[in-house]
C-alpha cells in the first residue's frame, strides 16, 4: 500500500509530506504527488509516531465478558495506538513462555495494533515464586517486561531475585508500589478527610512511597532496571528524581486519570472513580504534572482496566477497580499538558510514543518519522473539539470516567506498518 500524507506538521520539525510505500517512509519533505497513492490531507494535523502504552488490561483470556485482545485492539486503534504491553494478570495467568506467545499470536490475528505481553514475575502472581522469565524472554513474544500488576511483588527478597534475574537479558521489572500492610484489602480511596467523612477505608500514600523507596535501592544493588507503574503521589516523584540524580536506573509512568482527576470525585460515591491507586488531592497531580512536564516520569500509560458492569457497578466499597483510558488517553493530555502549556506536541511524542518503546525494548516503535522508519504514526488534530460518549467505546465495558467531557484534541489516523487502521476519526 502507497500513502502519501501531504503537509502534516511533524511536531517541531515544520509542515512535511511523508511517502509511505510497504510500510516503510521512504520520503519526506515537499512531495508534488505519487502515483497510485492513497491521498490523506493533514494539514492543520501533527503528525507523532505511533502511540505506545506500557500499560493496558486486555482480559482476554479468563474475562472476555469485560474485554477481548479484539475489543481492546479496537479502543487502542482508535486511541492512536499502534503498540500496547497486555497485563498478565489474565486467567491463567502469563506467567510461562507459551502463555506469552498465546497473547502475542492472538494479537497478531486481529491485527489492529501490536499487542505485546507483559510477562508475571511470579508464578499466578502469587508473590512467592518466580515465574518462566527466562523461558518467556526467549519465546518468540520475547517478552521483556514483568509486572505482577494488580499485585505488589511486597517480598523484598523475591524483587531482588526477579531484578537479578531479567538484568541478563535487558528486562525490566513494571512495579505496582503498594505495600499489603499499610493499603490492606479493604482500602479503596486516598486516606484523608474526604475519606474519614464518607466512611471509606483510606489508603496511604506512603504505601506507594516505601515500595517505591526500597526499590529503587535495589535496583542500585542489583544493577537493574525498575519501572514504576502509575505514580500517583507527590513523595513517589520525590523519591524518583532523588533516584534519576544518582544513576538508579528507573523509569516511571502516569496515568491520564492521575493527570486529570482528584479525589473529590468521589463524594457522591460513583464506582467509575475508584481506581487502583487511587485518586488522589489536587496538590499531588500538580506535581504529577510537573514531573511529567520536565521529564522526572517518562511516560503516559493508560492503566486502561475495563470491567463489566456486574462487577463495576456496585456499593463504592465493593466495586472493581480500575477505569478505561486507551480511546481517551490522548485527548486527555492535550487538554491538561498541551493547551496549559506544560508540554508542546515534540513532548507529547517523548512521553507517549518514544520513551514508551524505549522501555519496553519495542523496534519499529517510537521511531522517528525519517526516510527508511518503520511508517507506524498517529495524526492528531489538536484544535477537534471531542465529547465523551461512553456508549460510543470501542470497548466492551463502560466504566469511563470521561464520560459527556469535552477535550480539545482527538485522533485523525492510525497508521500501523504503513496501513491506515484509523482514518478521519473511524476504524478504517
Amino acid at each position: 500500500m502507497t500513502l502519501l500524507i501531504k503537509g502534516a506538521d511533524l511536531a517541531g520539525a515544520g509542515r512535511q509530506d511523508l511517502l509511505v510505500e510497504d510500510g516503510l517512509i521512504t520520503e519526506v519533505g515537499s512531495i508534488g504527488s505519487a502515483g497510485g497513492a492513497e491521498v490523506i490531507d493533514a494539514d492543520g494535523l501533527v503528525a507523532l509516531p505511533g502511540l505506545v502504552d506500557l500499560h493496558t488490561h486486555l482480559r482476554e483470556p479468563g474475562r472476555e465478558d469485560a474485554e477481548t485482545i479484539r475489543s481492546g485492539s479496537e479502543a487502542a486503534a482508535m486511541g492512536g495506538y499502534t503498540a500496547v504491553l497486555a497485563m498478565a494478570n489474565t486467567t491463567p495467568v502469563t506467567d510461562t513462555g507459551e502463555a506469552a506467545e498465546r497473547i502475542l499470536d492472538l494479537g497478531e490475528r486481529v491485527g489492529l495494533v501490536d499487542v505485546q505481553p507483559v510477562g508475571a514475575v511470579t508464578k499466578g502472581l502469587a508473590g512467592e515464586e518466580l515465574a518462566e522469565l527466562g523461558l518467556m524472554a526467549r519465546s518468540r513474544a520475547r517478552v521483556r517486561v514483568f509486572s505482577d500488576d494488580g499485585r505488589c511483588v511486597h517480598d523484598a527478597r523475591v524483587m531482588r531475585r526477579a531484578l537479578e534475574y531479567v538484568r541478563a537479558f535487558g528486562g525490566v521489572i513494571s512495579q505496582h508500589s503498594q505495600d499489603p500492610q499499610l493499603a490492606t484489602s479493604a482500602a479503596c480511596c486516598h486516606e484523608g478527610e474526604l475519606s474519614g467523612r464518607l466512611g471509606l477505608p483510606g489508603w496511604p500514600g506512603v504505601a506507594e512511597e516505601t515500595i517505591v523507596a526500597r526499590d529503587m535501592m535495589l535496583a542500585r544493588h542489583t544493577g537493574s532496571r525498575v519501572h514504576v507503574a502509575h505514580v500517583s503521589t507527590a513523595g513517589s516523584v520525590e523519591v524518583i528524581r532523588w533516584a534519576k540524580d544518582r544513576g538508579i536506573a528507573v523509569t516511571a509512568e502516569v496515568t491520564p486519570h492521575h493527570l486529570a482527576l482528584t479525589t473529590d470525585l468521589l463524594a457522591d460515591y460513583d464506582p467509575v472513580y475508584k481506581v487502583n491507586p487511587p485518586l488522589r488531592p489536587v496538590e499531588d497531580v500538580q506535581v504529577l504534572r510537573d514531573a511529567l512536564a520536565d521529564g522526572t516520569i517518562d511516560a503516559v500509560a493508560t492503566d486502561h482496566a475495563p470491567h463489566a458492569r456486574h462487577d463495576k457497578e456496585h456499593a463504592f466499597a465493593d466495586a472493581a477497580f480500575g477505569m478505561l483510558g486507551l480511546e481517551t488517553a490522548l485527548s486527555v493530555v492535550s487538554e491538561v499538558m498541551v493547551r496549559s502549556g506544560l508540554m508542546d506536541w515534540a513532548a507529547v511524542a517523548e512521553a507517549m510514543a518514544v520513551r514508551p518503546a524505549r522501555i519496553a525494548g519495542l523496534e519499529g516503535h517510537g521511531r522517528p518519522l525519517a526516510e527508511g522508519e518503520p511508517a507506524n504514526l498517529t495524526l492528531v488534530d489538536p484544535e477537534q473539539k471531542v465529547t465523551v460518549d461512553a456508549a460510543a467505546s470501542r470497548s466492551l465495558s463502560r466504566n469511563n470516567p470521561w464520560h459527556a467531557r469535552t477535550f480539545t484534541g482527538a485522533v485523525h489516523a492510525t497508521i500501523l506498518r504503513g496501513r491506515p487502521t484509523v482514518l478521519k476519526g473511524t476504524l478504517a
